[in-house]
Order: C-alpha cells, then structure tokens, then sequence
C-alpha cells in the first residue's frame, strides 16, 4: 500500500508580526514548522505503516529549499521518502495554482492508494488545497475526518460536523483532510533522525513536473493577497468593583456617560 502524505512548512504563528507601516509580514526571525493539521495527516499514515507490513509513506510539498528541513523532520518521524516541489515558477501561487502542482508532483509519484492531508493550514487557513488537489487527481474527498480505519478493502471514515459526525466508506484510491482530533502526532526518534539525513530528498522543479510556467505560480492564480493587516487594538477595558448595588450604579453611570444608555 502506497500512502501520500502533503505537508507544508509554515511561520509560526504564534510568533508572526505585522509591519504597522507597509501592512506586510515580517518573516525575518519567526521560525517556520510543520504545520499542525499536516502532523495528524502524517501520523495517520504512520500508524497504518505500524500496522501493515507492506504500507510506504512518501510526503509530498511544495516550498522554497529551506523545505527540506521540514521534511527531514517527517522522515525522522518514519515516512520513507520525501518530495519537495520547488521553483521560481512556483512562487506566489494561490490554491487554485497550489493545487495544480501538488496533483503533478502526486501524479508522477504514482501509484498511490491514499492522500492525506492536513484540514487547512494555518498561515491561510481555506481548507481548500486538499479537495482541489482531489479534483485534480479525479479521487473521491472527505474532509474533516476524525477517525479513520480500513475495511474490506474501502477506507471508512468518521467526518466530523458542526452537530455531531458522518460515517463515510469510500473506495480507494481516496483523499482525507484530517483534523487535529484524528490523533496525537508521534515524536521524531534520535535514530530517525540520524536516518532522515542519510536519505535524499527528491527535488522538482516546472520542468520535471511538465509543467508551463503559465500554469503554475503567481501566472497562474486567480487570488491574489494585496495587503495583510491586523485591527486596530481596542482600547483598554476597565473593572468596576464593590458591592452589587455600587457596581449596578457605577456601570449605569459609565453606560450613560458614553452615551450608550
């Protein structure tokens, strides 16, 4: 059983700032991860390899080189092979153009039974590469999944909902997103580790995927981002104290001096 995982190297955003004067990203300094829902994706197929003999894991990105270093990490954890789909022609994509190259890069992999996938990444946050690369592919797609298991030959998942879960069997060759509630991603092994760095990693660029340079990138997406920026910060909130009565009274005096009551 083949299992294709795509994983994507994000800032942390816990650490992301906004220039205040030009509205852009200061990248420089925040360091970049794994991102987290790609995690569950990857550790999902692991433990179908823990379980199955015969199971390989490839992991799949597109990215700059500094990729590579993220995709160390997934050897590390226990993915066999590693893939990073990396070109000037590449930059600037969007999902619709992001979703063209991954589906090359799978297709020329081939010979794939699953695709997972994290749910959305959380630098864009559209939930949208993983059933656009789906279509692409022409695979069946379920989102949100939760809980996931084989049987006779088809992929039965749980997709989690607003209001509860669906239960989905699918046939394979299929595509998952999953979400972090899927499971608890596994620690990279100090002898994977020494192994991830005696392992290739393969590198593509448009003219290894076939790919015109009109069809990909920045030429090639629809969206485009002008501008980031954050709210301005709210002004400072205040506590009113004492007895229930003084606090009624004070808070109707604050409503009534801002003219609210």
């Amino acid at each position: 059983m083949k299992i294709i995982v795509c994983v994507k190297q994000v800032p942390d955003t816990n650490e992301v700032k906004i220039d205040p004067v030009k509205g852009t990203l200061i990248r420089e300094g925040v360091p970049s991860i794994l991102n987290p829902d790609d995690a569950n994706a990857l550790e999902e197929a692991l433990k179908l390899k823990d379980t199955y003999d015969d199971v390989v894991v490839d992991v799949i990105s597109m990215g700059p080189p500094q990729a590579t270093y993220m995709l160390r990490e997934c050897l590390a954890m226990g993915a066999d092979n590693a893939y990073l789909l990396s070109d000037r022609a590449f930059g600037g994509a969007d999902t619709c153009a992001t979703s063209t190259t991954l589906a090359e890069g799978i297709k020329k992999i081939g010979d794939y039974d699953i695709i997972f996938a994290g749910r959305q990444a959380i630098d864009g946050d559209t939930a949208q590469v993983g059933p656009q690369v789906a279509q692409r592919l022409d695979i069946p797609v379920v989102t949100y999944v939760q809980g996931f298991k084989i049987e006779n030959g088809k992929a039965i998942v749980n997709r989690m909902m607003e209001d509860g879960y669906e239960e989905i069997e699918v046939a394979m060759p299929c595509l998952l997103t999953a979400v972090n509630e899927l499971n608890v991603p596994r620690y990279m092994s100090v002898n994977g580790i020494v192994t991830a760095y005696e392992k290739e990693i393969k590198v593509w660029n448009h003219d290894d995927l076939q790919l015109d340079p009109k069809d990909c990138g920045l030429n090639a997406s629809p969206t485009q981002v002008f501008r980031s920026f954050t709210p301005p910060a709210k002004g400072k909130g205040e506590i009113v104290s004492g007895t229930e009565e003084e606090v009624a009274r004070n808070l109707v005096n604050k409503l009534k001096e801002k003219h609210i009551i």
